[in-house]
């Protein structure tokens, strides 16, 4: 085991449950302006004012750290591609005793915490290998209850066409999205079956805010959702406002001639997702963070 890789992922797992990325705090300032009730405005103000203390305390600014999931672009060369998994697993048990995180990890079946959030397949680890590259980009994200237990997906037939996806992410944003902490960051997958569809809503979560699907129809749909999420009189903590939604993010793929599959998944205000890259030397950059060291 490489210690300085350890100790780098140790303290990046540190950094993204303390603080909320560049883009999230922008976006989150940005509706507070942009509401006029006085209600939700104070809402917002001790949504800061908690973030600013978790800083000052170099403490988690969320008490449910949640599920550590990983989302891994490999360079085939990275010289530490062979021992991340264990290097990553390793982090997440010293970060549990030293940010602290919470111990949420139970295994399924004997329904026993580990207390270290580690366990059966878990920390969560996704996969993308890039040929002939030896760096690697890491996006961790901190996936709580309140965020999961909204995420849902349907398989429809393809006559019932595109317009199927709309009432269906209302259905699931309006009956369960309260649980996560409105805004709500709203990752839409499209694509030929459940896990398919589901896999990409997550993903769809973990892009940049303000960053549009590549086709055009992929657009306006995030846009035609996003301004009807913002119509149902919903802000945030779920209590009256004019800002339902943080943003909408579609993923999409090829589907089957026969299906056409939509997952849905939302992230809560308090987005921790942190991008790490690392090179072949361990030296790294913060993408999601201005003027963050390790």
């Amino acid at each position: 085991m490489n210690d300085l890789f350890v100790t780098i992922l140790e303290k990046f797992i540190a950094a993204a449950a303390i603080r909320l990325s560049d883009d999230v705090m922008a976006r989150i300032a940005q509706m507070r302006e942009n509401e006029d009730s006085q209600l939700q405005k104070a809402i917002y103000d001790s949504y800061f004012e908690n973030l600013k203390m978790a800083l000052e305390q170099k403490k988690p600014c969320c008490q449910d750290t949640g599920i550590l999931q990983f989302y891994i672009k490999a360079g085939t060369k990275f010289p530490f591609l062979d021992i991340t998994k264990d290097a990553i697993t390793e982090a997440v048990r010293r970060a549990t005793v030293s940010v602290p995180l919470r111990p949420n990890a139970v295994n399924f079946f004997d329904a026993h915490n580990t207390n270290d959030n580690t366990g059966e397949r878990c920390p969560w680890i996704d996969w993308e290998i890039v040929p002939s590259c030896d760096e690697m980009e890491i996006i961790l994200y901190f996936s709580g209850a309140g965020c999961s237990l909204p995420g849902q997906a349907k398989v429809f037939k393809p006559s019932d066409g595109i317009e199927a996806v709309v009432p269906f992410v209302f259905d699931v944003v309006t009956g369960l999205g309260v649980n996560a902490c409105p805004p709500l960051l709203v990752g839409v997958g499209l694509g030929h079956n459940i896990e398919n569809a589901a896999s990409l809503s997550k993903k769809a979560i973990l892009r940049q805010i303000g960053t549009c699907h590549p086709h055009p129809k992929g657009a306006e749909l995030e846009k035609l959702l996003l301004n009807e999420l913002d119509n149902i009189g919903m802000g945030a903590q779920g209590l009256p406002g004019r800002q339902a939604v943080m943003g909408v993010h579609v993923e999409s793929s090829a589907r089957h001639t026969a299906t056409r599959a939509c997952a849905v998944n939302v992230s809560c205000y308090m987005m921790r997702r942190g991008i790490l890259r690392l090179k072949s030397d361990l030296s790294y950059e913060l993408p999601s963070y201005r003027d963050v060291s390790l």
